[in-house]
């Protein structure tokens, strides 16, 4: 079992930044691929971006690429989530995940999931 806590949302002007974290307890996050989701209200879970278990894998959705980058410290049991060049479509609540085996973009083959971190953009 692993826990995930996400940090880092918050109100931002369009342009501007943040970053995001997901802190993990329980198990070494170095077992699984870390992942980021967002979700709206009445949509589906969509795939914002993924690490492999050593950070030397990275998938992005396209919307994101060249914006967001992901990043992993094993050692410190933290997944971190840049998010440069924000626009208003970025708003939603965000979510950390984290799952075992192969790389994936899909939220069904996620086993571990954060609480979420609300991101606001202003236009």
């Amino acid at each position: 079992q692993v826990q995930l806590a996400e940090s880092g949302g918050g109100l931002v002007q369009a342009g501007g930044s943040l970053r995001l974290s997901c802190a993990a307890s329980g198990r070494t996050v170095s077992m699984y691929i870390m992942g980021w989701f967002r979700q709206a209200p009445g949509k589906e879970r969509e795939f914002v971006s993924a690490i492999g278990q050593s950070g030397g894998s990275t998938g992005y959705e396209d919307s994101v690429k060249g914006r967001f980058t992901i990043s992993r410290d094993n050692a410190n049991n933290t997944v971190y989530l840049q998010m440069n060049s924000l626009k208003p479509e970025d708003t939603t609540v965000y979510y950390c995940a984290a799952k075992s085996g192969s790389f994936s973009s899909r939220y069904d083959r996620y086993n571990y999931w954060g609480q979420g971190t609300q991101v606001t953009v202003s236009s």
